[in-house]
């Protein structure tokens, strides 16, 4: 699945599936690190030295998703900085973290997956897209191991099985961020407009599944994935006439389509909303953008809270940016510290780190965050956005802040 987002390329997964619109450029921290891909040396060479816990990072160095992967790989180096207070270890205990780049593809995330579990990783992370967190979580739990999910937003990682967790938002948060820009939905019509695939018909039926529910009509207007004359369906999504619509489109013609819903005046008489990605992405609005209702998971200096100051400092200082997966990242290791500190340094016994992480309340990036036990979904903030300026100029703002209550999904059945 994608990230909510704003437009560009196509991606398998990071920003909402159902995500809204995606988008693409790309923007190490360097670490302490005894060698690349570690976050630092086994513990102590001498005699006595207690034993490290084993981490290990499965995600997008490379690939189409590379941007997001960065920014999660940044925020998880300063976030483990931040939870183990600048020591790198729990208990004495060091936190090694070993990579492995799956390039978004889930045969190589699974492959990476085994080769750590076979080295003596206990935890897993990362997961840029969903496709890779949807085949991880799996093999997580037939070896018994902790699993904590990235920015992969796909709504079926919530309540995979009890091993797996996530660090990130998930597609339902965003369409219930984009619901609240029309508050009462009942009786209200709706149209999505998205490319005729199956990003797109995912992101029809995450809008039924919301807004139908509450009470909305919603229609779809869609695209061939092909089509580069995109002024037809400017057009036809005018004419249904819908309090919202709402736009859920990836790929190269990003650009063209908010120019043709630009020229078509199509926001005149209706409230567009899609999802804000991250800051490379904000050119491709155009003179759209300031039009434009954004929906949106996280972006630099969005929260205003003592932890995204710390992040945002560590990232800074490492020469990087905080854009809108390095709270992701973050998160990730504040999760992975809580766990093994709740068992005294150690990794050993899986039942007890899931035990310490279902129900935990805390100070995240975005504010007070909480793990569900019941599913393990990440109740967290979202973000009401407007873009003020065009092209290099264009700077977000915080319009309205969900609370984790007013954003949360309904309760999944666990799977397994």
């Amino acid at each position: 699945m994608r990230s909510s987002t704003a437009p560009t390329r196509t991606r398998s997964g990071a920003r909402p599936v159902r995500g809204l619109t995606a988008v693409a450029a790309c923007v190490l921290l360097a670490a302490g690190c005894a060698k690349a891909g570690t976050a630092g040396t086994a513990a102590a060479d001498g005699a006595g030295a207690k034993s490290p816990v084993k981490v290990g990072l499965v995600y997008s160095r490379t690939g189409p998703l590379a941007a997001y992967g960065k920014q999660y790989l940044e925020g998880f180096k300063a976030g483990l900085n931040y939870a183990t207070k600048g020591t790198g270890a729990v208990d004495g205990h060091r936190i090694e973290f070993e990579e492995q780049d799956d390039a978004g593809d889930p045969a190589k995330a699974v492959s990476a997956a085994k080769d750590l579990i076979g080295k003596g990783h206990k935890i897993l992370a990362g997961s840029t897209a969903s496709g890779v967190a949807l085949q991880v979580g799996p093999i997580a739990a037939q070896n018994k191991v902790l699993f904590i999910s990235g920015p992969a937003a796909a709504d079926k990682v919530t309540g995979l099985n009890k091993y797996t967790f996530r660090s990130g938002r998930q597609s339902y948060q965003d369409i219930r961020t984009a619901a609240s820009f029309i508050g009462d939905a009942k009786g209200k019509r709706v149209a999505v407009l998205a490319q005729d695939n199956a990003f797109g018909q995912a992101n029809v039926a995450a809008v039924k599944g919301v807004l139908g529910a509450q009470g909305a009509t919603v229609d779809a207007v869609l695209a061939p994935p092909s089509a580069t004359d995109l002024t037809p369906f400017a057009t036809q999504a005018k004419s249904a006439k819908p309090d919202l619509l709402f736009v859920a489109w990836a790929g190269d013609t990003a650009a063209a389509l908010w120019t043709a819903l630009n020229q078509q005046d199509v926001f005149a008489d209706t409230k567009v909303v899609t999802g804000l990605d991250l800051a490379a992405s904000y050119p491709l609005f155009g003179p759209a953008g300031e039009k434009i209702s954004f929906l949106n998971h996280y972006f630099g200096g969005a929260a205003g809270t003592p932890v995204e100051k710390a992040m945002d400092e560590a990232v800074t200082a490492a020469g990087g940016k905080s854009d809108i997966f390095t709270p992701d990242g973050f998160t990730a290791a504040q999760m992975i510290v809580h766990a093994v500190e709740a068992n005294h340094g150690s990794a050993d016994d899986t039942a007890a780190l899931v035990k310490a992480l279902e129900g935990w309340s805390f100070d995240g990036v975005k504010g007070r965050t909480t793990v569900r036990a019941e599913d393990h979904a990440l109740l967290q903030p979202m973000f009401q956005v407007r873009l003020s300026g065009t092209g290099a100029a264009a700077e977000p703002s915080v319009e309205k802040t969900l609370t984790a209550d007013e954003a949360a999904p309904p309760v999944t059945p666990m799977a397994g």
